[in-house]
């Protein structure tokens, strides 16, 4: 078969990965053409286009370049239209996958969708674009497919990629890896301020910031693919550290870890690293969003998932110095950290066991037949 993928994020491009390496081992004339980035580059096939040129944070962004996401847009048409594949697989990224689907579907190309946009927390009108334009929605979170189903919209519940990823990982020694990252003796608390250049400077000062408080504690920034090294160098100095493309081993090395919202927060709490979740974006941004959300209590995966508070969310003002060095404080030593502790066991139950990438590969493969 000929797949046609898109994901327009780094947390896409490693689900995505995962998928083709699973349609590999199922379908031996597996053919890929995608919108992806590294890790899907690293499974064979003809890349398009990097994430790093699509990922744009928040709706003055978009505005901002709004005429570099419709050429996107109109490159991405023709170029389904000049190849095309048995399948489209969308991975996600809602605003530009959806009119994608649309195109697809008219042109007479079956659309699957693997790992829903979050319409249960805003824009619920979408579903009736999925519901008209794609012939598969595969969801990772358990609620998602009560939520389809009340909508009339077929769906299957796949488990969550996360859990494939993680449980495929090597062993890691802590001393090893500091070793050969130049980190010294001292515990470390990770940052993780996300992939976007405009997320990652607005976070990283104010993560940062707490470091007076924690001098027995060395700082090591989790450097994102789409970055160029030398964009991190402004943070580094004696007790601020940062490593590339190794997120995976740095949490499993670490103590505690500042983390902001997003994907993020849910692969901290599966590798079992207590943590603080932070967010916060400009200010008209955060003000559109709010009056678009609705009835969502929390910003991170985790505390969704489970329907409650474990993890701690510091968001717009609440985020500052004083709530970051308390709220650390709580988790890395004492009762609290143990319970956050328990609670990440009891979410890997809720996410059930590993093999999401291979249950989508069964179904994307049923779309030729």
């Amino acid at each position: 078969m000929k797949y046609y993928i898109i994901a327009g994020e780094a947390s896409g491009d490693l689900h995505g990965s995962n998928l083709m390496k699973a349609l590999k081992q199922k379908d031996s004339q597996a053919e890929f053409r995608f919108w992806g980035g590294d890790l899907m580059q690293k499974q064979g096939g003809i890349l398009v286009k990097h994430y790093r040129d699509l990922a744009f944070m928040g709706f003055l962004e978009v505005a901002k370049n709004l005429r570099t996401i419709l050429n996107n847009i109109k490159i991405c048409k023709q170029d389904i239209k000049k190849n095309k594949p048995d399948v489209l697989v969308l991975v996600d990224y809602p605003g530009f996958n959806l009119r994608i689907a649309k195109f697809a579907k008219e042109i007479g190309i079956k659309v699957v969708y693997y790992i829903s946009p979050q319409l249960w927390a805003w824009k619920e009108g979408r579903v009736e674009i999925i519901k008209k334009y794609v012939d598969e929605m595969m969801v990772i979170l358990p609620f998602e497919e009560e939520f389809y189903q009340k909508h009339g919209v077929k769906s299957h519940f796949v488990g969550h990629p996360l859990l494939d990823a993680i449980s495929s990982l090597d062993d890691i020694i802590a001393d090893d890896f500091k070793c050969e990252n130049g980190l010294n003796e001292k515990e470390i608390i990770a940052l993780l301020p996300g992939s976007r250049k405009q997320e990652v400077e607005k976070m990283l000062e104010i993560m940062l910031s707490v470091r007076p408080y924690f001098e027995n504690y060395q700082f090591v920034i989790a450097g994102a693919p789409s970055l160029e090294k030398e964009f991190y160098q402004k943070y580094v100095d004696d007790n601020v550290h940062f490593v590339s493309n190794k997120t995976y081993d740095l949490l499993r090395c670490s103590k505690a870890a500042l983390v902001t919202s997003g994907t993020a927060t849910l692969e901290t709490a599966l590798l079992n690293i207590p943590e603080v979740v932070c967010y916060r974006g400009s200010k008209i941004s955060y003000a559109i969003a709010k009056r678009l959300v609705k009835n969502i209590k929390y910003i991170s995966l985790v505390n969704l998932i489970m329907d409650r508070e474990v993890v701690k969310e510091l968001i717009q003002d609440e985020l500052n110095t004083k709530n970051l060095v308390s709220e650390l404080n709580f988790i890395l030593e004492g009762d609290r950290r143990e319970v956050m502790l328990t609670n990440f066991k009891l979410l890997r139950e809720k996410l059930g066991g590993k093999g999401a990438s291979e249950n989508a590969a069964d179904i994307i493969l049923i779309q030729k037949k």
